[in-house]
């Protein structure tokens, strides 16, 4: 069955989905993007992933391609013509099609707009996490505004190569400080030996990560403690259990860093509780 994307108000097989080569997201990589899970049905956390891109575009001033409700709409319907009831929707705003120039365009030229779904195999996750990922640590490189979910991706895409190279599935950038700042997709976590949760504070130098916001609500509902604090790879290291969340991920548990076992190399069962639980407690909207 042939994929369907909605490319600026079409909906299109995905094999002949094209942008104009003078769209700002392709030559300058103007533009931002949202990556929500679809779970048994439903849309995992959409409330917060669009507040995020509508402060992503704002950051950015860039206008929103239509409304909030029919974004809504069309990304529901991507979901339904896919067929997705595991997988991803994936959507993307740039600041539209103009003659190559740095300067902003004219103000009156549309953003330009691309909504993508995919089915994922939710078992094939879930076996992933029982055995945990490898990371490896890399410097940051990255420009100041990782807060914004831009599309300008290229050092998390060299630190994502280096780390399939080197046999491991994520790659934690460290910051000036040697702190662990967050992987190249996904945020980054550890369990202390008294079962404290510990991420970096997202005000500055990480995203804020939805899955990862949504991890904490699910960790008071365990009765976890989290605090938000930078930590080493020493500590890491050291730590009772590592852990990765993103809405791609969701919580899995890390078991080496640069080939070192995290405690025992064994995923942990704080990670995989959270795990387990994160259904329940995401918001969920039906596709």
């Amino acid at each position: 069955m042939p994929r369907i994307a909605y490319v600026n108000g079409r909906y299109v097989p995905h094999a002949d989905a094209t942008v104009h080569i003078e769209d700002r997201g392709y030559q300058f990589a103007d533009g931002v993007y949202e990556v929500c899970e679809v779970a048994r049905g439903y849309i995992v956390d959409m409330t917060p992933h669009l507040d995020r891109l509508d402060r992503s575009l704002r950051e950015l001033r860039i206008s929103w391609p239509m409304s909030r409700k029919a974004l809504e709409i069309v990304m529901a319907e991507v979901i339904r013509r896919n067929h997705v009831e595991n997988g991803m929707v994936y959507l993307q705003v740039t600041r539209g099609v103009a003659p190559r120039d740095h300067y902003f365009p004219a103000a009156n030229t549309a953003p330009a707009i691309v909504v993508t779904a995919k089915r994922i195999d939710p078992h094939a996750s879930a076996t992933k996490a029982q055995a945990g990922v490898k990371v490896i640590t890399l410097p940051d490189n990255r420009w100041e505004r990782v807060d914004i979910k831009s599309v300008g991706l290229l050092p998390n895409v060299l630190a994502k190569q280096k780390a399939r190279e080197a046999g491991a599935t994520e790659a934690w950038f460290i910051d000036a400080d040697g702190k662990v700042t967050e992987g190249a997709s996904t945020n980054a976590w550890i369990v202390t030996s008294d079962g404290t949760l510990v991420t970096r504070p997202a005000e500055h130098g990480i995203l804020r990560g939805v899955t990862r916001t949504t991890v904490m609500d699910v960790a008071a509902k365990l009765g976890l403690k989290v605090e938000e604090r930078a930590f080493t790879v020493e500590e890491a290291l050291k730590a009772k259990e590592a852990f990765i969340t993103a809405a791609t991920t969701l919580v899995m548990p890390v078991v080496a860093i640069d080939d070192k076992p995290v405690a025992n190399g064994h995923p942990g069962e704080t990670a995989l509780s959270l795990r387990a639980a994160f259904f329940d407690v995401a918001e969920k909207t039906q596709a």
